[in-house]
This record gives C-alpha cells, structure tokens and sequence, in this order.
C-alpha cells in the first residue's frame, strides 16, 4: 500500500508543527521518521493515521484520497512507544482486542479470531505466554504483544511512534532485527518515528529527516551518510568534528589551525566538517593541516576506542572526537593530556553560498597505525 503525502501543514495554536510538506512512500517499504523532538514526525504520522487532522493538504492510500476518512476506516495499524496494553486481559485477549470490538457484521468467528490470534503470538515469538498478563512480561515482550495486535486487524499500513524508545540498548537492538525480518517476510508498509540515529539507518529502506516541521532530506541510509544535502542533515546524523575560519587562497583558517583545501575555494567564511573515521592522529603536523589538539578523554567503547580531543589555540563549540582501532590504541596508548596533531582524510565543505557540502579528498599514503606522539614513542 502506497503513501502519499501532498502538501500536509498542522499548527497547534501559534506554533507551526508542520509547514507545508510532500512525501511519497512506495509500496511494501520501511520508512524511518527522523529528526529531535519537535521536528514533526510524530504529528506527521498521527496525520497520515488519521488521529490528528491536517489543516491543509491531502494523504492518498494507494492513490484513494483518505484525507477525510475515519481512522477506523484506513485500515491503519498502530503501535505506541508505551505499548498501551490493557493490564486486566491476557496477552491473548489483548491481541484479540481489537477483532472482537468490531460491527457485529464485519467480525469474524470466533474461531477465526482464536486462530488469528495464535498464528500472530508464534510469529511474534510469544506463543507460550497466551495466557499471561502483561504485569508478567518484559518490555520487549510487551512491544512485540502490541505489535501483535496492530497486525490482527490486517492493516494495509503499520505505523509505529518510537516503538523502542522505552528498552534498553540490548532489547531494542534485538527488535530492531527481529522488525526488519518480519517486514521483509510480509512485505507490509511501515512508517515508524525515532529520534536514534542508529535506529533509522539500520531498519529504514528510506530515512526522512525532520527538522522544525520541515524534510530537509528524503534518501537511502547509504547514500544520506555519504551525501548530506545540508549541515542539519550531516550533524544530525552521528558525532561531527568542525572547523570554522576563513578560506584565503583555499586555506581554511582560524587562529593556530589550518587547512589546505584539496581543490579551489572561493575566499570567505567557511566551515569543514568531518565525520571521526575520516580524521587521523600523529605526532607532527602535516604538510596539508596543522590541527593542533590535546586529548581531554579516552574511551574504550565496543569494537574501537574514541579518543575525545580539545583544541590547542583554536576554538570550537564542541570537543572533537576520532575513533581507532583497538590496535591502534595498544600500540599508541593515548592518555588524557597527550598532544597531537589531526590530519583530515575525507571531509565536507559548507559555504554561505552553497545549499549542500563540497566534498574533499586529501590523498595521504595509508597507515595501518597513527603516528605517536614524542613522549609515547620514548616511553614504547
């Protein structure tokens, strides 16, 4: 089922939650809303499921203009970030729920409802637990429970506002996986709502990024980490490192640090961004940076470790961060306080002038490891 979205605008009062906006969602695809609270992605997907009314604009199903249509008419599924189960039914009854409240006329037997309800349960994994109330479940047995229901009444679109906002790291991790190969098995369309980064790029074909009521960009995972089309859109996805100054016969410059573009700028304000696997650490300057920097945090989080840096006669408003690989911090054994110099590799030039980044190369030999800096190589 088809989605698509036709200059939509919602304002609550004085406050414009939604500017005028398009959006078309193929069949059979998983959609991610994204962007930090007040964007307007979870007023768009209430809209697009009937629970909120637009002020102007249209929503087509399938081409069918549903605008106007009841919720209980859009055949719409929706699972909530707090599950929103009925504590005095069983998991069962709670599944069930939504089957057995319909017109007598449209309702199906009942025992089609108890078959409905079990094929759901042993999809969903939950099988053994018909029967237990949902004060006896886990959160993530909780979100799959709702997510069963929502699926009982064979919606054609399945909507879900922050499904696993309120797990811990581990459990959404699991559901996220769990969601993307049951989508791919029914093949139903889904457009859910999140503000974890993480989140939308691992389970979306496509990612929709918010921002004050407006989509800044609509594209694939891949191609929007790699082209950002605005400065909201790279920050917003992961840690960024920035550069501010002033670009003089394609030097970027600003107080000690510098920068030599590899391709010709335009003289004026700039800023170059860099994502922290494209920046690497040595002892000296290069001939192509001087980026002075002391390390003020060393953390060993999973597979590399982040080495969080403070600028040295320069200024920024966020502390930088690059990542290495475990061997890489064995053979260096950074420490807090330490100097050292980064060297850009790939980053992303923003001007006043241009609505999307300049991409930039620096061709540097590779190194399998950084370079140390004096006192660490004296004392290894």
């Amino acid at each position: 089922m088809s989605i698509r979205v036709e200059n939509i605008s919602k304002r609550f009062g004085g406050f414009q939650a939604l500017h005028p906006l398009s959006l078309e969602i193929p069949d059979g695809e998983l959609i991610g809303l994204l962007g930090p609270s007040g964007s307007g992605k979870t007023t768009l997907l209430r809209i697009i499921a009937g629970l909120e009314t637009a002020d102007s604009g249209q929503i087509f199903f399938h081409g069918e203009d549903v605008t106007r249509v009841h919720v209980r008419e859009r055949r719409v599924g929706f699972v909530f970030q707090h599950y929103a189960l009925f504590r005095h039914m069983t998991v069962a009854e709670n599944v069930a729920f939504g089957l057995e409240v319909m017109p007598k006329a449209e309702r199906p037997p009942a025992a089609e409802i108890r078959k409905r309800v079990a094929n759901l349960l042993e999809m969903v994994q939950l099988g053994h637990l018909a029967q237990r109330y949902p004060a006896q479940l886990s959160g993530g047995q909780k979100q799959r429970v709702a997510l069963a229901r929502a699926l009982a009444m064979q919606p054609q679109v399945l909507l879900l506002d922050e499904p696993f906002g309120a797990l811990d790291a581990k459990v959404r991790k699991d559901l996220r996986r769990w969601l993307r190969n049951l989508h791919d098995e029914l093949h139903f369309t889904s457009v859910f709502v999140t503000h974890d980064q993480e989140e939308a790029l691992e389970l979306s074909d496509k990612v929709v990024v918010m921002s004050a009521g407006r989509i800044e960009q609509m594209d694939s995972p891949p191609q929007l980490y790699a082209r950002p089309e605005s400065r909201f859109v790279f920050e917003f996805l992961g840690h960024v490192n920035v550069l501010e100054g002033e670009v003089n016969n394609s030097r970027l410059q600003q107080g000690e640090a510098w920068v030599n573009l590899p391709r010709s700028v335009a003289d004026g304000s700039a800023q170059l961004c860099l994502r922290p696997h494209e920046v690497r650490l040595q002892a000296q300057p290069d001939a192509s940076a001087n980026l002075p920097l002391q390390i003020s945090a060393v953390s060993l989080i999973g597979a590399e470790v982040r080495i969080e840096l403070e600028p040295i006669g320069w200024q920024v408003a966020e502390p930088w961060e690059v990542g290495i690989s475990h061997n890489a911090y064995n053979a260096w054994q950074p420490m807090r306080g330490d100097r050292c110099f980064a060297v850009p590799e790939l980053g992303h030039l923003f001007t006043p002038e241009q609505t999307a980044p300049q991409t930039l190369h620096w061709l540097q030999e590779a190194q399998s490891l950084p370079k140390m800096p004096p006192r660490l190589q004296q004392v290894i």
